[in-house]
């Protein structure tokens, strides 16, 4: 039986301490240098692997901990940051974006947290996640609500020279605090106004969630904004149900130590068998995972991997 979504310690939900919140409709100096240009990576050849990494307890560099045996690139590609918060503000009524203490950590540490695994070639992507407040990516009541929101994002990004932004339409709870239910134009016009501000970052989606069934509005069509998009359910295959180029997509998902190596293997087969162009990974954590790690490198590159702490 597959894990439903994600079975994470709340990462940003429940957290107690500091708030590093972004006021709605303020603009964030970028104060942070920019990424430096990377070294070009050793080359490999197959699917973009993806690491989302629970840093309420686990460090983004084991991202680059891993390479290839064989040419030694990067196992990974792309280390996503799990996860700031869309929070709600009822004295103002309007979302803004939440950071716990322990993603604030690493965004305030970039110089060692993220930096490193940039200078390796890996891209590294802010993921944003319902609080249970109300405030989702799906229920921006005007236009202007959702482009507000989504410089917050884009500000973020340049801030802390991150390579993108990470949807993930989970645990918004619509409603709560008297916000509205899921509409057809707020993701659209969310994601339209993120992609203007930064044309050239990543964009991708955790295909799940009211936000990632409305992609559709007003003759607009996201799909075409977006660089990534995955299936949510580990442990399983599932094409997400978006009209992206398969070089674009994952249907498989696998959860580090706890999706076996068996499955991980044949999830990867068949990535490469049926032409798709991405493959998934949650919760790499601080411990040897090379064996894990192996079981579906040797099946997208052709090498096992290699860890070195």
């Amino acid at each position: 039986m597959f894990t439903l979504v994600r079975s994470r310690v709340r990462t940003a939900a429940l957290a107690l301490s500091a708030v590093a919140a972004l006021a709605f409709g303020t603009t964030v100096t970028t104060g942070a240098a920019a990424a430096p240009a990377p070294a070009p990576a050793p080359a490999k050849q197959g699917p973009t692997s993806v690491a989302y990494v629970e840093v309420n307890n686990n460090s983004m560099l084991n991202v680059g901990k891993y390479t290839l045996a064989s040419g030694g690139g990067n196992a990974f590609d792309v280390a996503v940051i799990f996860a700031a918060n869309i929070n709600y503000d009822t004295g103002t009524k309007a979302a803004y974006l939440h950071f716990n203490e322990n993603v604030q950590r690493v965004l305030d540490n970039a110089a060692t947290e993220v930096r490193p695994l940039q200078q390796k070639g890996i891209k590294v992507v802010l993921s944003v996640l319902g609080n249970h407040q109300g405030a989702g990516f799906a229920n921006f009541p005007t236009q202007q609500a959702a482009s507000a929101f989504a410089k917050q994002l884009s500000d973020t990004v340049a801030k802390y020279g991150l390579d993108g932004i990470d949807f993930d339409d989970e645990y918004a709870e619509y409603g709560n605090n008297g916000t509205g239910q899921p509409n057809d134009s707020s993701f659209v016009h969310l994601v339209t106004a993120l992609r203007a501000n930064m044309p050239d970052k990543i964009i991708s989606l955790y295909n799940i969630g009211p936000a990632a069934s409305r992609l559709s509005y007003g003759g607009v069509d996201l799909s075409s904004k977006f660089d990534y998009a995955w299936n949510p359910y580990y442990g399983s295959w599932q094409v997400p149900g978006i009209a992206l180029p398969k070089s674009k997509l994952s249907p498989a998902a696998v959860e580090i130590g706890r999706t076996s190596q068996s499955t991980a293997a044949d999830l990867a087969r068949r990535t490469v068998s049926e032409g798709y162009g991405v493959y998934l990974t949650y919760n790499l954590d601080g411990a040897d995972r090379s064996a894990d790690v192996s079981a579906f490198t040797r099946q997208l590159y052709g090498s096992d991997a290699v860890y070195t702490p």
